[in-house]
């Protein structure tokens, strides 16, 4: 298969990108610049520039493809409302040139709206008005309309060695800054994690699937207690940990409290028995433990 795959460039998608590579599959990537680009076509990619606004770009390529693969998300969330309406119109997009055929659309969401409760993959959640973005609810409408759009949840923390972005670098700089590893209460609250070379195969798992209106959890660990990955951040960082209030947890981690404190373990057991997937790397917190696992 031809794959048009956005966020060719980023933590996850240029994962996806080498593991469809390796599986047999081309692939055409959506990056903002040839400098981001460049990774890509030494691997054997194509690029194309280009960004989730540029309808005209988006449709060229998906015309050109066997099938999708949207990994892309801007990291700026001040800008959450117009980011997630970007994205919106970006899968719009992707569903109108793709309606009609047999050809698959897979779109990333993820579990940060969740909390209280086990996750399964038959969960069909609202819109989250604090965070907005509505990428899977965009997937499963098209869905109704018989395109083949399904979804990919990724855990809170896909980690892997050389992680410079999501919450695990946020919370280590946290750390740094403030000279303690903290978590709220007793730290029991449950998250949910993937190395994202596993993460990599439920994506291209899933497009080779192409079915129409389906969930699949990347989730190695279905809940990893939250005092453990703090714990292991301070032993990285050489840093005491610190058990904080709800109040404290406030000023500490700062707009990071409430997922810090969220309670969202999830279920992968359906995607693994429908993909035939099994985890193979190392867990979230002998991953952290790892002397090269940040730079």
């Amino acid at each position: 298969m031809n794959i048009f795959l956005t966020g060719a460039n980023g933590w996850i998608g240029s994962t996806v990108a080498r593991e469809l590579m390796a599986a047999g599959h081309s692939v055409t990537g959506l990056v903002r610049s040839a400098d981001k680009g460049a990774a890509l076509e030494a691997q054997g990619g194509k690029v194309v520039l280009g960004s989730l606004g540029d309808r005209d770009v988006l449709r060229r390529g998906a015309e050109a493809a066997d099938g999708i693969v949207h990994t892309a998300f801007g990291a700026d969330f001040s800008r959450i409302g117009e980011l997630a309406a970007e994205e919106t119109a970006a899968i719009k997009t992707f569903g109108e040139v793709f309606a009609g055929s047999p050809r698959p659309i897979v779109v990333t969401s993820g579990f940060l709206h969740l909390d209280g409760g086990e996750a399964k993959e038959t969960d069909r959640p609202s819109v989250w008005p604090v965070f907005p973005r509505a990428s899977e609810q965009t997937a499963f409408r098209l869905a109704e309309r018989g395109i083949h759009a399904a979804v990919v949840r990724n855990p809170r923390s896909v980690h892997g060695k050389g992680e410079t972005h999501g919450f695990v670098p946020m919370l280590a700089a946290v750390a740094r800054k403030k000279g303690v590893s903290a978590y709220i209460g007793d730290g029991a609250n449950l998250w949910p994690a993937v190395h994202r070379l596993d993460c990599a195969r439920v994506y291209r798992l899933a497009v080779e699937r192409g079915a129409i209106g389906e969930a699949y959890h990347a989730v190695a660990e279905e809940g990893v207690p939250y005092r453990a990955i703090a714990e292991a951040i301070g032993r990285q960082l050489g840093l005491p940990t610190k058990s904080l209030t709800e109040e404290e947890a406030e000023a500490h981690f700062g707009p990071l409290a409430m997922w810090v404190g969220n309670d969202g373990p999830a279920s992968s057991a359906w995607t693994r028995k429908t993909l035939g997937w099994s985890p193979e790397q190392v867990g979230i917190v002998a991953d952290i433990e790892q002397p090269d696992y940040s730079k």
